[in-house]
């Protein structure tokens, strides 16, 4: 199937209740916290082998069962889990559709695994930063049981029917991140390693949360996601996006602008909370100078800028304390 044969939907657009089945690869919107385009997960289907990219937060599964429904699909109908990080947003939903289909496969990088067989750790870890609107955020993650995982290091090659998945390594966003490599369809599944961008718009934005951001290593896995040359991105954050050279071209100008940003406001601010605010209010004004009000409020609740000022902060004080 040509890549060329996809249609982008626009922003707003009804989904039709009957399936495509002459389309391979379907996002499906979660509408997370009652918003539009903030999170998809991607249905892979390939002659009847259904699979999902990053199944979104567990506040999302029953839109996420919805969405499966309007196609003449279940949870029970698909085969494996392909996640791209653990982060409660890609991956929170894993352990409750897996005790609903107990066949699911998980694919999970090594250093990822750990944490979705024992969610703990991940969840005070996360409350620690959302505080109590974590439930109504991402729900109750529940553990993947250890039979279901199957786990990546980067290299490998997972069939879905006919198909090859490929799987390359892509950490600086998160350590234990992966991209997916379709391809026969040339799309790249890439998670959070290629930024926010809703509906190939015309504003990548960074996603820095704490605690693995590491520039270096991202720059390395945007060297191994271009080597594969793919037509386009499949972005979780949100659909597709095209120009996979020029989009990281862009992403990664600004990915840089932000970090230098955030340097210099921990050395202006005089205490933590002044410092994410005049971070955020930057970040914001950046936004708006390529989005109207509407589209600035939507990029801002979709990645949470304090937690990217706080992910760039962490990252520039253990680049520091390395160097000293």
């Amino acid at each position: 199937m040509d890549v060329s044969s996809f249609r982008k939907p626009k922003i707003g657009e009804e989904q039709s209740a009957a399936y495509n089945s002459t389309m391979s690869i379907t996002a499906l919107d979660l509408n997370w916290t009652g918003r539009s385009h903030a999170i998809a997960a991607a249905l892979l289907d390939f002659n009847g082998h259904r699979a999902l990219v990053d199944p979104g937060p567990d506040s999302t599964v029953e839109t996420l069962r919805q969405q499966l429904h309007g196609r003449g699909l279940s949870v029970a109908d698909l085969e494996a889990i392909l996640v791209t990080h653990i982060h409660l947003d890609h991956a929170g939903a894993t352990g409750s559709l897996v005790r609903e289909n107990p066949r699911l496969a998980v694919y999970v990088h090594n250093l990822g695994a750990r944490h979705m067989a024992d969610p703990s750790k991940l969840l005070v870890s996360a409350g620690r930063l959302c505080g109590d609107d974590l439930p109504r955020l991402f729900g109750h993650p529940i553990p993947v049981p250890q039979e279901n995982l199957r786990i990546l290091q980067g290299g490998e090659t997972i069939s879905l029917g006919d198909r090859k998945i490929g799987v390359v390594y892509t950490p600086g966003h998160a350590s234990h991140h992966v991209s997916y490599f379709d391809d026969s369809d040339g799309v790249a599944f890439v998670g959070d390693t290629a930024g926010i961008r809703i509906e190939n718009g015309p504003y990548i934005m960074p996603a820095t949360p704490p605690p693995d951001i590491d520039l270096t290593l991202w720059e390395g896995s945007f060297a191994a996601i271009l080597a594969r040359k793919p037509a386009r991105f499949f972005l979780t954050h949100f659909g597709y996006a095209e120009n996979p050279a020029e989009h990281i071209a862009e992403f990664r100008e600004r990915l840089y602008r932000w970090t230098e940003i955030a340097g210099e406001t921990v050395g202006n601010a005089t205490s933590e909370s002044g410092a994410v605010q005049s971070f955020v209010a930057t970040a914001t004004a950046d936004i708006a100078q390529y989005l109207p009000a509407d589209g600035v409020e939507q990029y801002a609740a979709t990645a949470g800028l304090d937690l990217s000022f706080l992910g760039l902060a962490r990252y520039l004080r253990k680049k520091a304390e390395a160097a000293s």
